[in-house]
Parts: structure tokens; C-alpha cells; sequence
């Protein structure tokens, strides 16, 4: 694909056969209502002679209340349960492992009906009593940055809108955390940070019809000041997401000059600083109260002197704007290093000092290879005619 302009690129990724998502068809003809938007559900239910306000109460059911079998629907009459559960499921990703770290981080290896894998993070709050789900939008990455373990593994396939939304469901599954009768149950898994395996701008469609389905108010009802999507900087899809979806946005910047950039983020070949930096400017509804996230993870004799933090500075000058410093978790093979906490102090003092928060990241997770740039499955994408 490299030969292909990018606008391109994002058709093929998006649309050929050789990355689509599987079907949502089940090998004994029944259909998965988990990813289905109003309209969709709506088309089903009109096949089978109901009325529209079951789309009303099947979403109730799906996404407020967590339900996967039909015949706990109590205000849906039995024989049309049954009806139900003879031509459709409410589907999950089945949990192949899931692991808890000592800091309480949970990584979930998820298995889609395909038999490929994708890697979800759960990361608690060590404050407050909830925290993010980080979420992954294709089995494996194209972007090969070269600091993430990810970027290791060739891109398999996008993930579909229901394996998407489904990895969150399946979370919340795993706490227990749907609401009762009642309502009283905590809200632990509060916040959705696309940040997990893949570039979700390459998968746009997908992920812009999952995180609708989550936003919907009658549903999940996540606002859309609690989900971030962090790309490493696909230009001509940055607008469009802020147009159509309008969430927080975090960029993944980790360099200064085009340089650097175009050697460890090899997508900035395509997109220099100066265009993502006037994608950021443009990015709808970015204020101080909903700033920009600027990701930047620290590596040692790289990218983490006191002149990159001060051209750092430059480059977001009059943007509301705040920047995450990471240190760098290693894995397997890598040949990169962490900053030393000097570094890293006098790098995060520049920044605050211009008037930008620059927190520096606690890893979480490493100890499981659940912290960023850890997340790998062993999935591959089949050859052609194997």
C-alpha cells in the first residue's frame, strides 16, 4: 500500500476484504444485534412484523441493562422471546485471558468469533472510585512506530463496530457493573480512551458507529467529553471526526523536528508537524475546558532534551492544549530507554512553566504488558491462497 495516496489508503483500509471485519452472521443464520444503530435494529424487527417501539426496548435491554438473553427481558412477552433467540443473539468477544495487575489494571485478551485477538485495558482511578477503558480498534497496527509494541505486529483487520462497543460491554461484564432494577450500581468503567491497539482514524467508519451506540443517551450513555481517540496523526480524517463525533482528542506527537518524527512515527512522512499542528487548531470545540491532549513519551538521549521541551512549547503556543509525558515501557526487544527522572522533571518544568499542564504519567499495568505501547497479540493475518 505504499505507493497508494493516503486518501486511498483510508479507502482500502477501510473497505477491502482483506481487512473488513467478519460478518455478523452466525454460522446457524442468526444475526448479532450488538453494533446494529436505531436504524438497522429498526430494519430486523420490521422483517419479523414488530412494531417500532421494540427497536425502543431491545436497546433498553442491550445497552442500558447489559442483558445478552432474551428471556430476561421482562417487558417483552415469552413467546416473542422466543422468536428472538431463534434468529438473533446479543453477542460479546469471548475473554481468552485476563490479567490483573499489582497496581489493579486489568488486561483483557478478547477473542472475536474469527478466532483473531485484540488487547482492552481497564485502568482504575487510584483516587476516585472508576476509571477508563482502553479500548483497541484493529488487530494489530499499520503505522510501526518505533517505540510500540504494537506497531510489531502487521495489521491483521479492522475490527468491526460490534467488537468495538462489544470490547466495553464485555468489561463491564467482568465487574459486574450493569446497573440494577434499581440504578444504584457505581459507574466504575467511566471514561472510553481509543488508544489501544491500531489507529482509529484507519478504521474510522467502525469506530465513529460504536461510539454513537455508546453515546446514545437511552444506552450506554457515555458523554462525549468522557471518550478520547488518540491518533498518531491521519490529517484528512481528524476533521472529519471532530465534525461528526466531536470527543476529546489526544494526538501522539513524541517529537518536535520532522526529523525525529518521520524516523519513530513514520506516518509523519506523510502528515509533517506543521499540517497536524493546523489540524489541531481546526479540531471543533477544543477550549480550556476541553483541551488537547498532546501525547509524548520520554525516551532517553531521543527526544527528551530541554530544547525539544522548549520547541515543544513553540509548536503549542495559544492552543488550549495539555501534554502527557510518558516514560517509556520497554518489551520484548525493544531498544529504546526510559528518560531518567531528571529528564523528565526539567522536560515537564519547561512545559508548566509556558502555562501547559505536562503530567507525567505513572505506568500502569507493565508488570502485564497492559501499559501504553505494550499492547501485542499473536494474531496474523492469513496469506492470499494459503
Amino acid at each position: 500500500m505504499s505507493d497508494l495516496s493516503e486518501t486511498d489508503r483510508v479507502r482500502v483500509l477501510a473497505k477491502s476484504a482483506l481487512f473488513d471485519p467478519p460478518a455478523v452472521v452466525l454460522a446457524d443464520g442468526r444475526r448479532d444485534l450488538v453494533g446494529m444503530d436505531r436504524t438497522e435494529l429498526g430494519a430486523e424487527m420490521a422483517a419479523i412484523g414488530e412494531p417500532a417501539f421494540r427497536v425502543k426496548q431491545l436497546w433498553h435491554w442491550i445497552y442500558h441493562q447489559g442483558v445478552t438473553d432474551f428471556a430476561r427481558m421482562s417487558s417483552i412477552a415469552r413467546p416473542l422471546q422466543v422468536r428472538l433467540a431463534e434468529k438473533f443473539v446479543i453477542g460479546r468477544p469471548s475473554v481468552a485471558t485476563e490479567q490483573t495487575s499489582v497496581d489493579s489494571t486489568r488486561k483483557f485478551l478478547f477473542r472475536f468469533r474469527d478466532g483473531q485477538e485484540a488487547e482492552t485495558v481497564y485502568i482504575p482511578d487510584p483516587v476516585e472510585d472508576r476509571g477508563a477503558v482502553c479500548i483497541s480498534s484493529q488487530v494489530g497496527c499499520t503505522l510501526s512506530c518505533r517505540f510500540c509494541h504494537t506497531g510489531t505486529q502487521t495489521l491483521v483487520r479492522n475490527l468491526g463496530a460490534p467488537e468495538i462497543v462489544g470490547q466495553f460491554m464485555a468489561a463491564r461484564d467482568s465487574y459486574g457493573e450493569w446497573p440494577s432494577p434499581k440504578g444504584e450500581t457505581p459507574r466504575l468503567l467511566s471514561t472510553i480512551v481509543l488508544m489501544g491497539m491500531g489507529e482509529p482514524l484507519y478504521n474510522y467508519v467502525n469506530v465513529a458507529k460504536a461510539m454513537k451506540i455508546v453515546m446514545d443517551g437511552e444506552g450506554i450513555g457515555l458523554s462525549r467529553r468522557r471518550i478520547t481517540l488518540s491518533t498518531s496523526g491521519v490529517v484528512p480524517m481528524m476533521d472529519r471526526a471532530g465534525a461528526e463525533l466531536g470527543v476529546n482528542l489526544a494526538v501522539s506527537l513524541h517529537a518536535v523536528t520532522d526529523e525525529l518524527r518521520d524516523e519513530i512515527v513514520p506516518l509523519n512522512r506523510k502528515y509533517p508537524i506543521a499540517e497536524l499542528m493546523a489540524a489541531c487548531r481546526r479540531y471543533p470545540g477544543s477550549s480550556n475546558a476541553r483541551r488537547i491532549t498532546f501525547e509524548y513519551i520520554m525516551l532517553k538521549g531521543v527526544n527528551d532534551s530541554e530544547a525539544e521541551a522548549r520547541e515543544l512549547v513553540r509548536l503549542i503556543a495559544g492552543m488550549p492544549a495539555k501534554v502527557n509525558l510518558i516514560p517509556f515501557n520497554p518489551w520484548p526487544g525493544s531498544k529504546y530507554e526510559p528518560s531518567g527522572k531528571a529528564a523528565l522533571e526539567r522536560f515537564a518544568g519547561i512545559v508548566m512553566a509556558a502555562g501547559f499542564a505536562a503530567p507525567i504519567r505513572t505506568p500502569r499495568g507493565s508488570d502485564i504488558l497492559a501499559a501504553c505501547g505494550q499492547l501485542r497479540t499473536e494474531s496474523r493475518r492469513e496469506r492470499a491462497g494459503a
